[in-house]
């Protein structure tokens, strides 16, 4: 059995909550043989539900370490969570990929692009294979689809929370290259026009309760596969091979978009990619 380490600033929140048996699930399914067998936050107690990190590892078998460190050394392989709070990625990324373990960061990757290509920096120094996405691009309405032309809707608590996996949806599709982005309010939901350099187009129009669609080339889809057990298998898969299944470039791409689309947000006109 090889040990799964969790990181997270806290645990008990919906991530570290589900992660558990959709990777027993993936396990199964893949043959692999892997548990959760660490665990480590740097805040105690859940603001979600006041669960404490004992508490949540007593619920999912899980021991419990005094130390980021002590996780890394006693791990095979290692997930940082933090789902809510990329701006903790960095500093944990700085003590868990010298250890040279695989590792998967969860979405949002980064604040913004200059951390995310510091942890890259950092990774690669160390020769530590890891990944980060957001879990829709996982979803089997844009499977094996690249087009010229993408738009996207969704919603979430936040924008800057949420607005990733818009982004992760175009870049899937599109590829890089994107060159602007411009965004227009109506009413509640922001609107975001993104500008290619080529004959490429993509639109993300974000709003608290809207679901996640996307319409490839004009085609309408509604996104209601299970995108996240799609994220899970491909993490179990990428423990078992260290091979990431997409360029790493396309990571660094969706920070960019999405740190340009948090400026045209706050701002008039185009902001550059």
């Amino acid at each position: 059995m090889k040990k799964i380490g969790f990181v997270d600033y806290y645990l008990s929140e919906w991530h570290a909550n589900n992660y558990p048996a959709w990777i027993r699930e993936a396990c199964e399914k893949a043959g692999a043989d892997y548990e959760i067998t660490y665990a480590w936050a740097e805040d105690d107690v859940s603001p979600v539900d006041g669960v404490t990190t004992d508490g949540w590892c007593e619920k999912f078998g899980a021991t419990r370490c005094d130390t980021l460190e002590e996780l890394c050394e006693a791990s095979d392989v290692i997930l940082i969570l933090a789902p809510s709070n990329p701006e903790k990625h960095l500093p944990y990324a700085k003590i868990v990929l010298p250890y040279g373990k695989r590792t998967y960061i969860d979405k949002t990757f980064a604040p913004n692009a200059n951390q995310a290509a510091e942890i890259f920096a950092i990774a690669k120094a160390c020769g530590t294979p890891f990944f980060s996405t957001s879990a829709l691009r996982y979803a089997d309405e844009i499977a094996g689809v690249r087009c010229k032309s993408v738009k996207t809707t969704g919603g979430g608590r936040l924008l800057d929370e949420y607005i990733i996996h818009q982004a992760e949806m175009v870049v899937k599709t599109l590829g890089c290259g994107s060159a602007a982005v411009k965004a227009e309010k109506d009413g509640d939901a922001i609107i975001f026009d993104v500008r290619y350099s080529d004959d490429r187009s993509a639109g993300m129009r974000f709003a608290p309760p809207l679901p996640f669609t996307v319409t490839l080339d004009g085609g309408k889809r509604d996104v209601k596969s299970d995108f996240f057990k799609g994220l899970i298998a491909d993490i179990v898969r990428f423990y078992e091979t260290g091979e990431v299944s997409f360029d790493p470039a396309e990571t660094m791409e969706v920070m960019r978009l999405r740190e340009a689309a948090l400026k045209a947000a706050a701002s008039d006109g185009w902001v550059k990619v």
